[in-house]
């Protein structure tokens, strides 16, 4: 009798995983070790290590039920607020940015975590609130979030703001945010755009000050708007992923053909820039099919969040097909001119390890939303209504 609760924690493991998601998973990482052998062949070695240990960690983090995360979701945005306290107090500096913290037998970067710790804390918040949801439970829902993003953007790490605000923000939106608040917001940054584009020129001027963002994050803005400003600094960038996408054509110039890639124009062309290498080889197809793909991707995993059993389930597994979705977007629209330059990679193509391990979590977290619980095991009050 003694045994039976040790025998309750290991009766969830071997639950059944969703084959489509993984073969999709799988093909990514197949064309990432492609592209990555034309990009960078002396390190398709530590990517094979770093897809092991995001498969690793995809497959445990769905055989997790997601009650547990459900009840780890406090405890986790609390340690993951302190840790990114203590990276400003006493993290690791480099580049001019401070993101990491030295543990000692290991160094971690815990704006990471935030990136899955910020939903399902909303999601927890939420499922709480759930029956007696008011409009001032959105704002507390946004200062829950404001509190990551702010020490993350103080790091600073715009892209990986970027990215956990728009995790969090997804959890938000499902959770039935009124369109009277989206409007406005929407409204007032189409605004912005706007004056941005009239008055760039003068706004771009050495001696105005941008509030809140640093003056090499001014500088990306303004290199989006004219390029051809520092065409051989800041501008380089930019310049040389168009050349490369461009290069490409239809069909692309073939596998380790592409100039820009193999005579190191592109830069950083085994992580934020990848994709340039990727159209310049394989052209306008090769791009086509890595968007599709990722279409199939998002698709599936937006069905298995709407099949979710609970309420929390969905919130938790749409946000990170949301954030997955906003990953592979601002990569693409980066790399091809559209937005200004942010570290963020593109989803389980980029080579890295701790972006890929992130996002493999997230995918195994989404199955754990939508796989069956047992009746019962699951907290009352936050079952999904039918």
């Amino acid at each position: 009798m003694k045994l039976m609760p040790w025998l309750a924690v290991l009766k969830p493991i071997g639950r059944p995983w969703d084959p489509p998601l993984i073969a999709c998973v799988l093909l990514f990482f197949a064309g990432g070790q492609l592209v990555l052998m034309s990009a960078s062949p002396e390190r398709v070695d530590a990517l094979w290590l770093h897809q092991i240990l995001a498969l690793m960690a995809l497959l445990a983090a769905a055989q997790v039920p997601f009650r547990w995360w459900f009840r780890l979701a406090l405890p986790l945005y609390l340690v993951g607020v302190l840790l990114l306290a203590a990276v400003l107090l006493f993290g690791d500096t480099a580049k001019g940015a401070t993101r990491w913290l030295d543990l000692g037998l290991v160094r971690i970067q815990p704006s990471e975590l935030m990136k899955l710790a910020a939903p399902l804390m909303l999601a927890w918040y939420f499922s709480l609130r759930r029956q007696s949801l008011a409009w001032w439970d959105h704002a507390v829902a946004f200062g829950l979030l404001a509190i990551p993003a702010a020490l993350i953007l103080k790091q600073p790490d715009l892209g990986t703001t970027i990215l956990v605000v728009a995790a969090g923000g997804f959890v938000v939106f499902f959770a039935g945010l009124s369109w009277r608040l989206i409007v406005p917001f929407v409204l007032a940054v189409a605004i912005g755009v706007g004056a941005l584009l009239a008055q760039g020129d003068r706004w771009c001027q050495p001696d105005v000050v941008w509030p809140m963002l640093h003056d090499y994050q001014k500088q990306r803005v303004c290199t989006l708007l004219d390029p051809e400003r520092d065409p051989l600094g800041k501008g380089f960038h930019t310049i040389q992923a168009a050349i490369a996408i461009g290069s490409g054509g239809v069909w692309g110039k073939g596998w380790r053909e592409g100039t820009q890639s193999q005579l190191s124009f592109v830069p950083e062309r085994h992580t934020d820039f990848i994709f340039a290498v990727l159209a310049e080889e394989f052209g306008f197809f090769g791009a086509a099919a890595l968007l599709a793909a990722y279409a199939l991707l998002l698709l599936r995993g937006a069905w298995l969040a709407a099949r979710s059993p609970t309420w929390a389930g969905m919130l938790v597994g749409g946000a990170v097909v949301g954030t997955t979705f906003i990953y592979a977007f601002v990569n693409v629209a980066m790399v091809s001119g559209m937005l200004p330059v942010v570290g963020v990679p593109l989803p389980f193509i980029s080579y890295g390890g701790t972006a890929l391990v992130t996002l493999a979590t997230g995918l195994g977290l989404l199955l754990s939303t939508a796989a069956r619980e047992s009746p019962g095991s699951t907290l009352s009050g936050w079952r999904r209504v039918r």
